[in-house]
C-alpha cells in the first residue's frame, strides 16, 4: 500500500507567528484574536507556550488537564479535560511561537513573536472557543473575554504588571 504525502501545514513568507494566526483566524468565521504586547523577552514567552503538559493548562480558561501523547515532528496530539469533566482530542501543529489544536469541538491558536516596536517585549496573541463541528466556524460568545482571560493570565504569570496592559484585542 503506498502512503499518501502527508498536506503540509501553510506558510507564507514574511508572516511571523502572530500575523499567521491572525490570517488563519480570518478564514475561522466567530474567531477573534486578542493581541497583547508583554513585558517580557520573547525567550521567556516562548517557552510556556509550548509546555502543553503544564503552562497551557494553567492559562486557557476552564482546562483542568492537557496531556501531549503523540509528537510527529511540528505536528502533535494531545487530550484535555475540562473542569466540568469534559474531554477532547486534540489535533495540531507547535512550532516556536506558535500553537494550533484543535478536537471536534474546540479550537486553540496561540502564537508570539518579539514586539516588533520595543525590544524586550513580545507581542502574543490568542484564539479559541468552541468549534461547529464539521465547519470552520466558532460559537462567537465569549471568544473575546476567553482570549482577554488567557493573556491576563500569560501576562500575570510572567510578573507582569496586570491585565489589560498595553494590549488591544481584535
Amino acid at each position: 500500500m503506498t502512503e499518501l504525502p502527508r498536506p503540509q501545514w501553510p506558510t507564507a513568507p514574511g508572516l511571523d507567528p502572530v500575523r499567521r494566526l491572525h490570517a488563519l483566524a480570518a478564514g475561522v468565521r466567530g474567531a477573534r484574536v486578542t493581541t497583547r504586547e508583554i513585558p517580557v523577552p520573547y525567550a521567556t514567552v516562548h517557552p510556556l507556550l509550548a509546555d502543553i503538559d503544564g503552562e497551557l493548562s494553567r492559562l486557557v480558561p476552564d482546562m483542568r488537564r492537557l496531556k501531549l501523547t503523540h509528537t510527529d515532528g511540528d505536528r502533535i496530539e494531545a487530550v484535555a479535560h475540562s473542569r466540568f469533566g469534559m474531554h477532547a482530542r486534540f489535533h495540531g501543529v507547535r512550532r516556536p511561537g506558535w500553537l494550533w489544536l484543535q478536537s471536534r469541538f474546540l479550537l486553540i491558536g496561540l502564537a508570539a513573536t518579539p514586539s516588533p516596536t520595543v525590544p524586550g517585549r513580545t507581542l502574543v496573541a490568542f484564539t479559541g472557543g468552541v468549534r461547529v463541528p464539521g465547519r470552520a466556524a466558532l460559537i462567537p460568545i465569549g471568544v473575546g473575554r476567553a482570549g482577554r482571560r488567557v493573556l491576563d493570565r500569560l501576562d500575570a504569570r510572567l510578573g507582569g504588571t496586570g491585565p489589560h496592559q498595553g494590549g488591544h484585542g481584535h
